[in-house]
């Protein structure tokens, strides 16, 4: 599966990484899913699975759950516990950084990449900045996902109160974002990674004359079957033209982006004050 990826520039040093949203996919992403207790038992005492995917069938059934419960508080009448813990739950969402929403979107099925960028950058420094969130989210999430997981049991003592309890179910959905958010990361750097030799072998050189190298391992970055294809996207280009301002992208520039390339707005906003 070959997922579609926007950067571009959004404040300053600021960029955006983003992935356009295909509801098709997230459906059958879904159907995959353990719905039951019983049913993840049966994935997971096959004797096909090996331990890393039993790890992943327990972390989806997890997630499945978690988003239930999430449905229901959304749900709630106005002014219930129910609906003041869903505001709550907003307030800790939004402290989530917006790289870390973009490589959680890096799924396993991922198997190559299209990379959307405007045409007046150099496709170099795009690579490059797309290895860098990478690398960075390599070494983050590894270190937060095993915070969270240290501090579950913790977190598990306070079931004893007669409130619901918050913080375990917290540290649980960041473990659980932060092993999605690490895999993104290994996944993504797989990709670009493989292909480096790639862009050096097929871009021309200074003098605008053909690359004297050998034949590359890959395809060339123009090619559909190569591990990751960038395209320069006039149509980008002239959105951020149409809305250049010295202040960054304005609400009005993300939306119609987002809606030109099928990206979310609210994570896209994030990036504009993302460090």
């Amino acid at each position: 599966m070959r997922a579609r990826l926007v950067v571009f520039p959004v404040k300053g040093r600021n960029w955006c990484f983003s992935r356009s949203i295909d509801p098709s996919l997230e459906e059958a992403a879904a159907s995959h899913t353990p719905s039951s207790l019983k049913h993840l038992w049966k994935n997971i005492s096959s004797s096909s699975n090996s331990s890393a995917k039993n790890v992943e069938l327990v972390i989806d059934y997890a997630s499945n759950k978690m988003d239930k419960a999430w449905t229901g508080l959304e749900k709630a009448p106005e002014g219930t516990f129910k609906n003041k813990l869903h505001g709550l739950g907003l307030k800790l969402l939004s402290r989530v950084k917006p790289s870390e929403i973009f490589l959680k979107s890096i799924s396993k099925e991922v198997s190559g990449v299209e990379i959307t960028y405007p045409s007046s950058l150099n496709a170099r420094l795009v690579r490059r900045r797309l290895r860098h969130i990478a690398m960075r989210g390599a070494a983050i999430h590894k270190k937060y996902f095993y915070g969270s997981v240290m501090l579950l049991p913790l977190s598990s003592a306070l079931a004893v109160l007669p409130l619901p309890n918050i913080p375990f179910f917290w540290f649980l959905f960041r473990s659980y974002s932060n092993w999605r958010a690490l895999k993104g990361s290994e996944k993504l750097l797989q990709l670009v990674s493989d292909c480096s030799c790639a862009e050096n072998s097929t871009a021309p050189n200074a003098k605008g004359s053909e690359p004297e190298s050998e034949e590359p391992k890959h395809k060339s970055h123009g090619s559909q079957d190569s591990l990751w294809v960038l395209q320069p996207s006039k149509e980008l280009q002239e959105l951020l033209n149409k809305h250049a301002d010295e202040n960054g992208l304005n609400d009005s520039a993300i939306s119609d982006i987002c809606k030109t390339f099928s990206l979310n707005a609210k994570d896209v906003s994030k990036f504009r004050h993302s460090i």
